[in-house]
């Protein structure tokens, strides 16, 4: 046998299957086994959120919307139908959710939080959590996300990068009209009820043209 014809054989053997799992490696260092989060480290799951969700945060991360420069920079080159994948391949995941950490957070603070998300800020014209993230909060197909299993720090870090305009998204942006709109006393109490609630398999909800009290860029509105 020639030594070429050997190490022709050798590279077929030892190259990597064109696999989703082959092509989505890189994610799971920092997002866990399935994109299913890692036990007490600030990246969050990505398992079982709406594809549409998670395909427009690849788009913002690819084109400099959303700021975090390992996710800039992994993304710089890839084309639409590529990230389209990637979120086709993570929604479809339904791993088992990992617990959340306790949260340090008194009585009257995860109250406070539990009533923005339930009830909104009247007095600001803001809407409650559930209106847009589902009952459940396990998000909204297309594009809604669901808020279960997510740190407080996760959870103040990107409302207050949606307020800092380090995160945006296609206008018009409800998320930064929110944000910018709590004080920071309520941010923290919404990311800490939200921390403290019991971590569910909850699959996105499927709306039938379901409005929502503001306009959201990401999130087609029903004629």
């Amino acid at each position: 046998m020639y030594p070429a014809a050997g190490l022709a054989q050798t590279g077929a053997a030892d190259r990597i299957p064109d696999t989703m799992e082959a092509r989505v490696a890189a994610c799971i260092g920092c997002h866990g086994p399935a994109g299913r989060g890692v036990e007490n480290v600030y990246f969050p799951r990505l398992a079982g959120k709406p594809t549409g969700y998670l395909y427009n945060q690849l788009v913002a991360f690819r084109d400099g919307r959303r700021k975090y420069v390992p996710m800039n920079y992994l993304l710089a080159y890839l084309p639409d139908a590529y990230l389209y994948k990637m979120a086709e391949h993570f929604a479809a995941q339904n791993p088992p959710p990992l617990a959340q950490p306790r949260v340090n957070a008194s009585a009257t603070q995860i109250s406070a939080g539990q009533r923005i998300v339930t009830q909104g800020v009247p007095a600001k014209r803001l809407p409650a959590c559930v209106t847009c993230h589902g009952a459940d909060l396990a998000g909204l197909e297309p594009g809604i996300p669901g808020l279960l299993g997510l740190r407080a720090d996760y959870v103040s870090a990107q409302l207050g990068a949606w307020r800092y305009g380090v995160r945006t998204a296609i206008a018009p942006d409800c998320m930064q009209v929110i944000a910018s709109s709590l004080s920071e006393p309520e941010v923290a109490a919404v990311s800490a009820y939200l921390a403290s609630l019991p971590v569910t398999n909850a699959r996105p909800a499927r709306t039938a043209g379901a409005r929502l009290p503001l306009a959201c860029g990401s999130q087609p509105q029903p004629k």
